[in-house]
């Protein structure tokens, strides 16, 4: 059997497919990163793997996600590309017509505008946990509620309360004040999923049009409590696709499946699941700049550095 791997790593999770050659998931696996994304891509292969069938060939790799280039050195990567499109090429080619996609995850959002099956135009926020999924996860520890739950309780609720949403900071101090007061949970919840939905509105789509179809991805999409708070915002239908948790590492491996002319780099499930890996840092002191340069280090061997600006260490 052909198929073809995509690994996207976050700063939360870890996510893995593997495709056929008619473009169909035969393997997924989503976990957690645990504040180790080395350890986390291996957990991933290792799941994938169990998952194959006896005789598979592996014609192409890809990784994207915030530790794409760590992800991509482990494994060998045959293409390394950004989080946005390997996204945009999950919806597109798994719905045809889709027009927005809304992505959260643990650390940064994104919304995505497509016309005509081609992204032309992003917005990505990075900087403030406000409006990304460990703000609730963050929330639902302080009111005692498995982060599981919240999507249900929000849609209980009978008048949801307005919750600060331009800052985690702010919008913590406004929910502790609304449980001070006897308010309901479930109407707390549903404020909380309602007050990211209004962050990321005004932080990623302000200028932006937002047509339907609009496809709902990433962990927080989980949340049915924050896909129905977008969908009365809006006004429109939003919808969450089969594969939300992996759509990023969908987009990846259908890369390497467009894309691949020859054979492929990767060393193999094997080889990166029992390889000793490290990846180190240092400063280099030849200029002002002093650039963090990155280095990673496979059984004992420097295979690869980069993070200078003028590129003399890559």
């Amino acid at each position: 059997m052909k198929c073809y791997l995509g690994i996207d790593v976050g700063s939360i999770s870890a996510k893995g497919v593997v495709i056929d050659d008619d473009r169909q998931v035969i393997s997924d696996c989503y976990l957690r990163t645990l504040g180790n994304p080395i350890a986390a891509t291996k957990d991933v292969l290792r799941n994938l793997r169990e998952n194959l069938p006896p005789r598979f060939s592996v014609r192409g790799s890809a990784t994207t996600g915030s530790a794409r280039r760590l992800a991509g050195i482990m494994i060998n990567a045959d293409i390394v590309k950004n989080e946005i499109i390997a996204h945009a090429v999950a919806a597109c080619h798994r719905y045809k017509g889709v027009q927005t996609i809304i992505e959260i995850g643990g650390q940064d959002s994104k919304l995505i505008i497509i016309r005509d099956s081609i992204p032309v135009d992003f917005a990505m926020n990075t900087v403030c946990a406000a409006g990304t999924g460990s703000f609730l996860d963050h929330q639902a520890i302080r009111l005692g509620l498995p982060i599981e739950e919240f999507g249900k309780l929000a849609l209980k609720a009978d008048n949801p309360v307005h919750i600060a949403s331009r800052c985690t900071v702010f919008a913590e101090s406004d929910m502790i004040h609304k449980t001070q007061l006897g308010i309901e949970r479930n109407d707390i919840v549903a404020g909380l999923c309602e007050a990211i939905v209004r962050n990321y509105l005004n932080v990623l789509a302000k200028g932006k049009e937002m047509k339907s179809l609009i496809l709902f991805q990433g962990g927080v999409a989980a949340n049915t409590g924050v896909k129905v708070a977008f969908e009365k915002a809006l006004g429109m239908r939003i919808e969450v696709p089969e594969y939300f948790l992996v759509m990023g590492a969908i987009g990846a491996a259908l890369l390497a499946r467009f894309q691949m002319q020859g054979p492929s780099k990767f060393i193999g499930f094997d080889r990166s699941v029992d390889q000793e890996f490290q990846s180190r840092g240092f400063e280099c002191p030849d200029c002002p700049n002093q650039c963090e340069i990155v280095e990673a280090v496979r059984d004992g061997e420097v295979v690869a550095r980069y993070g200078s600006r003028c590129g003399k260490w890559e």
